[in-house]
This record gives C-alpha cells, sequence and structure tokens, in this order.
C-alpha cells in the first residue's frame, strides 16, 4: 500500500552490487557493532524521532480517507465531462506518499507528503477548484489553504490534526490503475513540466528505497544523521544547507559502500567518507539514464552552468537533478567542518570513551561566532524572506575580508510589544567570521551594499509576487551578546561564555576578535537611496589583539562583483615597506581609513590589532528608539536604466530599512 512506509526487503543477496562502485567493505558486524547501535537507538529516544504505533496508524487512517475523497472527486469530474459510465467506473486516481514519512524516518508530528494522480481527463485547474472545495467541506479539514503559483503547486492542509502538502500529477492515461508503478519513466511522456515536477519526489524516495541493501539499517542511520544535522544547524535546503532528500542520498550512499554494516558503523562510516570526499565530484547512487525524452538533467558536460555546483548530489530518478543547487562556498565550509568533527566524535564512540548523546549535542550557535547579525521583519509573509536569504549570503561571500557567513536555520519571533502594529514577526541569525589579515593597515570592511543589495532583492520580489504591504519592513542590526535576550528565547543564549568545543577554539583563531561592544542601526529608504545618503556608522573602540595563526583557511575561487550605479573606490592596503601589492579580484572594500600613527610594539605583542570607534550618530539599543526611526521617507523614483525594464517602478513609499552601515577598521 502506498500509505505505509515500505518494509524491509529480505536479507540481501552477495551477488547483489549496490551503486556505481564496488563496496569499499563487505564485514558483518561484530557484536561490539550490534551493542552500539542498540546505544544508538536509545540516545535516539528522547528526542522524539520515533513514531509511536498508534499515531502511525492513525497517519494510516487519514491517509485511506484521503485516497477515497481522491477517488470520489475523480469519479464526480469524470461524470460532469461526460464520460461513458463504463470508464467512470474504473477511472481510478490515487493518492501517493514520498519524502521523510515514505522513507519511513518521520518523527513524530511531522507532516506528509503526498501526491494526487489522476487521469487525463482532469485538469490541475480541477484540482485547485473543485478539488479544493471538496477539501473545504470536510469537518476534519482545518488551514486549508492552495499555493497554486508555487515551482511545485500545492494545496496545504491539516487533516485530523495530521498537516499534510498535497500536490497534483495528471497522467496520459485514460485510468490510474490500482498496482501504478511510478517509476516507469514511460509515465512521463506529454507531461507538462509541472506534472513532472510532482511526480519527481515519489519517484525519487522510490528508487532511494530500491537502492540501498538493507532498509532497516538505512533508516536508523538516516535518523540518526537527520537528527545530528538539525541539531548542528545545517539542515535547511532553502538556506543552502542540505534538505531530507539530500541527506538521504548520502546515507544511501555510504549504506551502498558498507553493505553489510549496521547502523552504529554507518554513523561513523557517513563521516569518515563525507569529511574526505573531494567536492565538486558528484554523489551518485546509480549511473545517469537518459530516456530520450528531452527533459532537462545534471550533466556539467552539457549545461556550463551545472559546472558551477559546489557540492552535487544527483537524485537517482530520470530527469536527474542536483539537489543541493543553492549549496554556497560557506554553506559547504560548515559542512565539511561540521563532518570533521563528527569524525571525530564517532571515533571516540567507537573506542568507548564517550557516549552517542554527545554526538547530538547543540553547539551554541552564539558563542561560536563572535560577530552576529540579526535580521528582522515586519511581514508575514516568511518564505517570502527564508527564500532570499541566501542571497546575503552569496554576497557577503564576495567580500574579500569574509570568510564564511553561517545562517542559522532555526528563526525566532521577535520582540513584541503589547498592541504595536510594527513589529517583528519573525528574525534570522548570521554568523560571520572575518579572514585574518596579515599585513593590512587601517582596512575597512564595509558590509552596506551587502545588505542594501539583499533588501532591495526582497522588495522587488514582494512587489513581482503581489505580497508588497505597505507596512513592510526590514531591519539588520548587530547586537552584543548581553543584549541577546533582548531580542531572542532565554533558552538559545547561555549567559556565561563557554569556549570548550574544538570548533569554537579554531573558529576563534582563524578569525578576527570583532565583538563588538554597541548595538547599532539606523534607518534609511530601500531601495532607493543607493548608498548615497547613508551617514556611515563606524564601530570602533580598544585596541584588541589578534591571536595567531591556526589552521589555514582554504582559499576561495575568484569573484568579480560588478555595481551599477554606485561607484565603489578600492585603496589596496600596503604592507610594511614600499613593496608593491596586486589588487583583489574580489569585489573591493571600503576606501582606507587615515593612517593612524604607528605605535612600538614589542614582539609579544606585535601583529595586527582591531580598532573599534562609534561615532556620534551611533542609536542606542532601546527598542522604542529603534522603532521611532524607522520611517518611511516619500520618494519619487525612476526606472534605473533601460537594462533593468523588466524590474517594477518601485512605489513612492518604499520599505523602510533599519540596518548597519558598518566599516572594521584593522590596524597592524
Amino acid at each position: 500500500s502506498p500509505f505505509f512506509p515500505v518494509v524491509n526487503q529480505a536479507s540481501p543477496q552477495p551477488a547483489k552490487h549496490y551503486g556505481i562502485t564496488s563496496p569499499i567493505s563487505l564485514a558483518p558486524p561484530k557484536e561490539s557493532d550490534r551493542s552500539l547501535t542498540q546505544k544508538l537507538t536509545e540516545a535516539l529516544k528522547p528526542y522524539g524521532v520515533f513514531e509511536e504505533e498508534l499515531e502511525l496508524q492513525r497517519r494510516i487512517l487519514v491517509l485511506g480517507k484521503l485516497n477515497s475523497l481522491v477517488k470520489e472527486w475523480i469519479k464526480e469530474i469524470s461524470e460532469t465531462k461526460n464520460l461513458p459510465s463504463s470508464v467512470i467506473e474504473n477511472v481510478g486516481g490515487k493518492i501517493f506518499t514520498f519524502g521523510s514519512y515514505r522513507l519511513g524516518v518521520h518523527t513524530k508530528g511531522a507532516d506528509i507528503d503526498a501526491l494526487c494522480v489522476s487521469p487525463r481527463h482532469v485538469d490541475r485547474s480541477d484540482f485547485f477548484t473543485s478539488f479544493y472545495e471538496k477539501l473545504k467541506q470536510q469537518d476534519e479539514v482545518k488551514d486549508l489553504r492552495a499555493v497554486e503559483e508555487a515551482f511545485v503547486p500545492v494545496i496545504k492542509l491539516c487533516f485530523d490534526g495530521i498537516e499534510i502538502d498535497i500536490l497534483f500529477a495528471r497522467l496520459a492515461l485514460q485510468t490510474v490503475p490500482e498496482d501504478l508503478d511510478l517509476l516507469d519513466d514511460g509515465l512521463l511522456k506529454n507531461l507538462d513540466i509541472r506534472c513532472i515536477r510532482s511526480l519527481n519526489g515519489c519517484r525519487v524516495t522510490d528508487e532511494i528505497l530500491h537502492l540501498v541493501p538493507n532498509i532497516d539499517n538505512f533508516r536508523l542511520t538516516l535518523r540518526a544523521i537527520k537528527l545530528w544535522a538539525k541539531r548542528h544547524n545545517i539542515y535547511s535546503n532553502i538556506l543552502g544547507f542540505l534538505g531530507g532528500v539530500s541527506w538521504a542520498m548520502l546515507v544511501a550512499r555510504t549504506c551502498q559502500l558498507y553493505p553489510n554494516a549496521v547502523a552504529s558503523t554507518l554513523v561513523h562510516k557517513f563521516f569518515l567518507v563525507f569529511s574526505k570526499w573531494e567536492w565538486p565530484n558528484p554523489v551518485l547512487l546509480k549511473q545517469p539514464e537518459d530516456c530520450n525524452l528531452n527533459l532537462p538533467v545534471w550533466d556539467p558536460r552539457v549545461n556550463p552552468s551545472d559546472r558551477y555546483h559546489l557540492m552535487p548530489i544527483i537524485t537517482p530518478a530520470y530527469p536527474q537533478q542536483n539537489s543541493t543547487y543553492n549549496v554556497s562556498v560557506s554553506t559547504r565550509a560548515v559542512m565539511i567542518e561540521e563532518f570533521k568533527q563528527g569524525l571525530a566524535i564517532t571515533d571516540e564512540i567507537l573506542q568507548n570513551k564517550t557516549e552517542w548523546s554527545k554526538l547530538f549535542e547543540a553547539p551554541n550557535f552564539f558563542q561560536k561566532y563572535k560577530y552576529v547579525y540579526l535580521f528582522g521583519f515586519f511581514l508575514h509573509r516568511v518564505g517570502l524572506v527564508e527564500s532570499k536569504i541566501r542571497i546575503l549570503v552569496g554576497n557577503l561571500e564576495k567580500n574579500e575580508f569574509i570568510t564564511l557567513a553561517h545562517v542559522n536555520p532555526q528563526s525566532f519571533p521577535g520582540p513584541k510589544e503589547g498592541g504595536d502594529k510594527e513589529e517583528f514577526c519573525t528574525m534570522w541569525v548570521i554568523g560571520i567570521v572575518f579572514k585574518k589579515m596579515e599585513s593590512s593597515e587601517n582596512l575597512n570592511v564595509d558590509l552596506t551594499y551587502d545588505i542594501q543589495s539583499f533588501t532591495d532583492t526582497v522588495y522587488r520580489q514582494a512587489i513581482n509576487s503581489k505580497m508588497f504591504e505597505q507596512d513592510m519592513k526590514i531591519t539588520a542590526m548587530h547586537v552584543k551578546r548581553k543584549q541577546l535576550h533582548q531580542l531572542l528565547p532565554n533558552l538559545v543564549i547561555q549567559k556565561k561564555r563557554k569556549h570548550s568545543t574544538e570548533s569554537i577554539r579554531l573558529a576563534n583563531e582563524n578569525s578576527l576578535d570583532l565583538s563588538l561592544d554597541s548595538d547599532n542601526s539606523m534607518s534609511v529608504p530601500s531601495p532607493t537611496a543607493v548608498l548615497k545618503s547613508i551617514s556611515q556608522i563606524r564601530l570602533s573602540g580598544e585596541n584588541v589583539p589578534v591571536k595567531s595563526p591556526g589552521n589555514s583557511v582554504s582559499p576561495k575561487p575568484n569573484l568579480i562583483r560588478v555595481v551599477s550605479s554606485t561607484r565603489v573606490i578600492n585603496q589596496t592596503p600596503r604592507p610594511a615597506g614600499n613593496a608593491a601589492v596586486k589588487p583583489s579580484v574580489k569585489r573591493p572594500a571600503s576606501p582606507n581609513l587615515e593612517e593612524a600613527p604607528k605605535r612600538l610594539k614589542g614582539p609579544e605583542t606585535r601583529g595586527l590589532m582591531y580598532k573599534r570607534c562609534v561615532r556620534t550618530e551611533m542609536l542606542r539599543t532601546n527598542l522604542s528608539t529603534l522603532k521611532s526611526r524607522c520611517i518611511k521617507p516619500k520618494l519619487a523614483v525612476k526606472a534605473p536604466s533601460n537594462d533593468l525594464s523588466d524590474v517594477p517602478i518601485l512605489p513612492s513609499n518604499p520599505i523602510p530599512v533599519v540596518k548597519n552601515s558598518i566599516k572594521l577598521r584593522l590596524s597592524r
């Protein structure tokens, strides 16, 4: 039945070959491995990753009701279209499941991804009208909403307390048989692209289950890896990390390489394999197939854009796609570092030096990164912003002084002050690691343009998607650690600084000390000010010596930033002496500050110094002051140029953007 997660197949046959390469090891599990697997299961239970049998039966019952509604609806549509009674009687229609539920790794309270498959005479418009109305009439259905304009159109609902997302696919068949196999590539013929995308989820999920040697071992390993990824803030496809299907494919590849291993061994081998994987070599579960249907597939030999994917993980079902196209330089660096940390911890677990619980300890995001930005959004369309945050990360990566930018996938509710209309709806946090500059003198790191470009993108998207509201506002601010409790839940912040973990130590040794002592924000119009009206806030203070070099940071690929309508000046920092320095090809920083008087330093204090100073225009952290300064200037705006004729003309009342214009002063 499509409502049940697939049960494990019989014991794997030694002759069967899984994957595109030979296994690394065929060693059977030892008794110690089985014991560690039992301990892993016990360690997972407190996190609610296993669902009770009663709840599973309830899900099956709900899906059965939904399936009956689909069949009933398709018969009604068939009658209105005057089909012969013989056809109507056997017209069929079916609900399939995919995602974590179909894989059998869903957690307590998780939603269900479902697909409604209909015969050819039922249109997509019928799905979003008559079927929507039929669902509306059901007493068990709550929170019903249709998202017809989405990349993959969907109806979202809560059926008897269980959240379900329903996609739609119309097949080129007169009837839909009960034993329909969605892995049949012939079903894709003569389908529109939206139906192919909708079918893709089910086809990929079923392929993964067919490509692993032992489903039970695969499931337990995947549960552990997904929990670890969520606890370590690297589980989010939309923010540039990996989503559920990508983690599933990495675990499936590990199972192929160690087909006889149990879950405790597979978790360790997962970290071993992917901490040493030579990206951007792709992860493939099977050789790609060409079905001659002329559908676009991932192929860097043919598609130049595919060559720039940093961490390709290729779906096994035709048409093959890269499930990780959102991964950036920063997110890949964060994940690789987490893989290495996971390997070190599982090494200790296998040596009985520590327990599984250590693997699932959540690092404190606010202690890991010394330089933290908070982005607050005065709007209710959270998805509008979340899908664009990776653009901001990309902007920050192009700054030549930034090593990486890490978005915390966990968003937070913002501060609320009674019935005040202007209050944060959602806040995201970005941690930034700055490069350690070797021979720099009085450098400025200006993040103003990076933030402005991001807010402009969100603003234009709001206009294009007709989501713009007059009271929409975006704020960007930096706050010191002791003030975080004013904006974020107390549970996520440790009052006392603790740098006990190796990852935090390494992050601190390889970055500048940018722990600022003040919260500064300012209000500027967006997106029309084009920076020239922005009063810059310079953050400075006492000199802080930079730590000695730790592990070297791997070089980033050269990136060139072209900025229109903005004049950016780059004065290359001068090293000691008069040696010439080649200009960086990355987007330049702001002009250098005037040279500070040189001070004599002893050998023990020689090195880079970070200066922080606060200009008189600095704003206070008081939220009421912040909101009072968030004004809405009225500006008449013209289209920037003919080259941007497709960009909508901005209204006279643009979104107020509360943000920082920051210059970091670095001295030798």
